[in-house]
């Protein structure tokens, strides 16, 4: 893991990593907080992410390591800096900067809506194939409690999903008509 390097180095790096909503697994409070339980993960992927995040509290307690996670939902918009690592070279000089933060809209959007989004938008009819969810491996739900990140650093979402998914499917286009013309 990369954490093994940073704590090395001299100066410590501060680190921004990435985690997953994922994380509150079973948990029915919505909409997800940072302080809610994360120990009941509903998918190997959710089981991964939260041990990621234990690792990484495990270097900021240990070595001094400034780590940042980012629980991400759907999330649009440009990064936060974070406070200088305390370590050096392995040894821990004092308390360093150990936070997670939810990123998301707080409008939670089925994924059928998400689908006729892109339905629109591409011109093409979806082969729907809706299935139960099963019983393990997913989650009902998600819905982010952001009030954290708006807190910390003005975390404000401003683009609807509508205006995202227009913005992705015209670079999409975009990009994979260039890359056919480049395999020819």
């Amino acid at each position: 893991m990369f954490l093994k390097y940073a704590k090395n180095a001299n100066p410590q790096p501060a680190i921004v990593w990435t985690s997953s909503s994922s994380v509150y697994g079973l948990n029915t409070e919505v909409p997800f907080s940072e302080k809610d339980r994360t120990d009941q993960p509903a998918s190997l992927y959710a089981a991964t992410k939260k041990a990621g995040e234990e690792i990484a509290h495990t270097y900021n307690h240990i070595h001094g390591l400034s780590l940042t996670g980012l629980r991400f939902f759907m999330v649009y918009g440009p990064w936060d800096t974070a406070e200088k690592s305390t370590g050096s070279g392995g040894k821990k000089k004092g308390a360093a900067q150990f936070r997670i933060f939810n990123l998301g809209n707080t409008s939670p959007v089925p994924v059928s809506d998400l689908v006729s989004i892109l339905e629109k938008l591409l011109k093409v009819k979806a082969k729907r194939h809706v299935m139960k969810l099963p019983r393990n491996g997913d989650v009902p739900f998600t819905h982010a409690n952001i009030s954290l990140a708006q807190r910390e650093f003005g975390y404000k979402p401003t683009t609807d999903l509508q205006t995202g998914l227009k913005k992705f499917v015209r670079w999409y286009e975009k990009y994979y008509s260039s890359v056919k013309k480049s395999d020819h």
